[in-house]
């Protein structure tokens, strides 16, 4: 599904040389959210899940997968792999299905997680499904924004160390893999296929069904599903 956006662009050389263009935003994008030494892992089961079905790439997807990152240079992960990115912090579309936060050790250095507190903001005001696993969560709690949620991450010690006196919702800590309420997923960073599900649900990107046997799948593994 496309949005038209009209927008003034100026050609040429005179300032009163104007015309209007259409730039056809996406409305069904999932946007992984990276900063610097992020976890790929942690969302490797998510974008196989949206990019393919059990034989190969879906040829209509229902969603699309697109990185974003403060530049447009390629980021690498904790892992060594190198991601070059669609969007712009600065050019990320205002319409989207889900914004996923990956976690990883950026988010400890408050430069680069700072950036990321207004996007994260308008895509609550506008009713966006997040996701954040790991540290990406904690993340959350030191700006707030688990404070009305049901919600988990690495345990309640790291996310009132990261909250301080931001995080103010101990009571709705949940201890367990993966927390979804009021369209905010969080999980601990064990917790890939658990964080996984609870989104695809959230998206319905599948029968709930479908998704439960994608999840038990991975869970258990192929030796104990087809002994």
């Amino acid at each position: 599904m496309t949005k038209d956006k009209a927008v003034t662009q100026r050609t040429g050389n005179t300032p009163d040389r104007n015309h209007k263009i259409t730039i056809h935003t996406m409305t069904n994008e999932i946007l992984y959210l990276l900063l610097p030494d992020y976890a790929a892992h942690e969302v490797v089961y998510l974008s196989e899940a949206i990019a393919c079905d059990k034989q190969a790439i879906k040829t209509n997807p229902k969603y699309v997968n697109k990185t974003v990152a403060a530049t447009m240079d390629p980021i690498c992960s904790c892992g060594s792999f190198r991601t070059l990115p669609d969007y712009t912090f600065d050019t990320m579309p205002d319409d989207y299905a889900a914004l996923v936060l990956i976690g990883g050790f950026g988010w400890t250095r408050e430069e680069l997680a700072t950036p990321v507190v207004p996007i994260v903001q308008r895509a609550i005001q506008t009713g966006k499904i997040i996701g954040a696993i790991c540290n990406a969560a904690s993340f959350l709690a030191r700006h707030g924004f688990l404070n009305n949620v049901r919600h988990t991450g690495n345990g309640i010690d790291q996310l009132k160390l990261w909250g301080g006196d931001n995080y103010t919702n101990e009571a709705q800590y949940v201890h367990e893999q993966a927390v979804s309420d009021r369209r905010i997923v969080t999980a601990n960073g064990s917790a890939a296929l658990e964080f996984t599900r609870e989104l695809l649900l959230l998206l319905e990107n599948d029968t709930p069904e479908r998704i439960e046997m994608y999840y038990q799948f991975y869970k258990q593994g192929f030796c104990t599903l087809f002994p």
